[in-house]
């Protein structure tokens, strides 16, 4: 093959980028190209479902977080009625049977802070060119699959100061990192405030836009397919089937550009600092779910959640290294727990909020955690992990044993979150099936 016929194909798929739209040529052994699409399902496969991740860059303190430890693979025993909470967990005292601690997962990765933001994925972005996602989290991956069926696909919620660049929460299909909502006014602007005429003329023409770049890719695809082998064709025709998934989200997505947004239900709240932002954030996140305005969002604390709002001297990234000193400890235990209380308060919302004969805790899989698993020895081991909601049948805690050969990865939790997401999925990123003791209701 020439190098002329080469060059085509890699400045239009740079093009799509440019233009916002996450498909390429798939890989043909006669053709050379990189990638090969990949299937998609039907979004309406996940109906009514919603899904909550909130993530702390700095992680918790493991002497206040967990509970007494399940016995390792302890499957079938309720004990969400009788465990100990533990002090920075006793919030969460009311939602008992709603939620389930879960200890002995993790990604199998090394590198501190610089692996908490493979958190949803369990893929550093340093390794994602070699796994087939990239590294691709598991809000991404959901909101891809019911892409333009509500106005957003997701909410990314979190800040952009603070250690290594601040949120990396989530990550898309091209490893790229989904910018951050910032703060309660920029929230509650996307979700409420309208859209200017001439904004709304603008969407449109970058619609048009993406609808002429796969016009083109699509037929300049078609011309080279005589020159195919028969496995190439069948490849570039599933190529051709990811063009009309795209096709179809543009058309869900450009409806929502003339839809009036909802009429917000408070007036315009004001940015302040992360600490005193939190619960703001997580009202207008039920609301988000309650308008069906998203059925995914996502939420990291850090960046400039600072202890110092706490009358602390030290910064929370400094405390979180305590070296065992208990003034810090302290600190950290008071600042955790404030953090644990308001997401109770936040599961309480879900649950009053009714949706016909049930409600939204039990239609929105909420997860909660960190991909660092002790901020003082930067390990990211038995990761400190929450799953609330969701329709799961909750036991209070299940139990892992890290070092028996058969112990999940934690990925198999997000397998299981998709299904109950309504996706008919086997497997995500290292994932190699659902999470075994955790069931679902109904």
């Amino acid at each position: 093959m020439t190098q002329s016929l080469k060059r085509p194909p890699l400045a239009r798929r740079t093009l799509l980028r440019a233009a916002g739209i996450s498909i390429a040529l798939p890989s043909l052994e006669s053709w050379r190209q990189a990638k090969a699409s990949e299937a998609k399902t039907s979004p309406d496969d996940a109906h009514a479902r919603r899904m909550v991740c909130v993530g702390n860059m700095l992680g918790f303190y493991p002497g206040a977080f967990w509970p007494q430890a399940p016995a390792a693979d302890q499957f079938g025993t309720d004990q969400s009625r009788t465990m100990e909470l533990s002090s920075t967990l006793k919030t969460l005292d009311a939602h008992r049977g709603d939620f389930t601690v879960i200890h002995g997962l993790d990604h199998g990765l090394t590198g501190g802070h610089f692996s908490i933001h493979a958190f949803l994925s369990g893929v550093r972005s340093v390794d994602a060119k070699s796994m087939p996602l990239a590294n691709m989290t598991l809000d991404q991956y959901a909101a891809e699959k019911v892409s333009g069926f509500n106005r957003f696909d997701s909410l990314t919620i979190g800040s952009e100061t603070g250690i290594h660049g601040g949120c990396q929460m989530s990550w898309t299909r091209t490893g790229t990192r989904v910018p951050p909502i910032t703060g309660p006014a920029q929230l509650f602007e996307k979700l409420f405030i309208g859209v200017a005429e001439k904004d709304k003329a603008r969407a449109a023409d970058r619609f048009r836009l993406k609808n002429s770049i796969l016009d083109s890719v699509g037929e300049d695809a078609k011309s080279i397919a005589k020159e195919l082998n028969p496995q190439d064709r069948q490849k570039l025709e599933e190529y051709f089937s990811s063009i009309r998934e795209v096709e179809k989200r543009l058309v869900n997505t450009r409806r929502w550009v003339d839809v009036p947004k909802p009429e917000a239900p408070l007036g315009k709240p004001k940015n302040t600092n992360m600490v005193d932002d939190l619960p703001i954030l997580y009202d207008l996140m039920v609301l988000a779910l309650q308008t069906d305005s998203t059925r995914i969002a996502t939420l990291e604390i850090g960046g400039d959640f600072e202890a110092r709002d706490f009358g602390f001297k030290a910064g929370y990234h400094s405390l979180s290294h305590h070296g065992k000193r208990q003034e810090s400890i302290d600190a950290l235990k008071t600042i955790e727990a404030y953090q644990v209380e308001h997401f109770a308060r936040f599961l309480e919302k879900l649950r009053a909020s009714q949706i016909g004969e049930t409600n939204l805790l039990e239609q929105t899989s909420v997860l909660f955690g960190s991909g660092m698993g002790d901020a003082n020895t930067h390990t990211n081991v038995n990761l400190p992990v929450i799953l609330a909601g969701g329709g799961f049948k909750h036991l209070g805690q299940l139990g892992f044993d890290r070092n028996a050969k058969d112990t999940p990865p934690m990925n198999n939790l997000f397998v299981s979150m998709l299904q109950r997401f309504g996706l008919p999925v086997d497997e995500f990123q290292t994932g190699t099936g659902t999470l075994r003791g955790l069931e679902m209701v109904g």
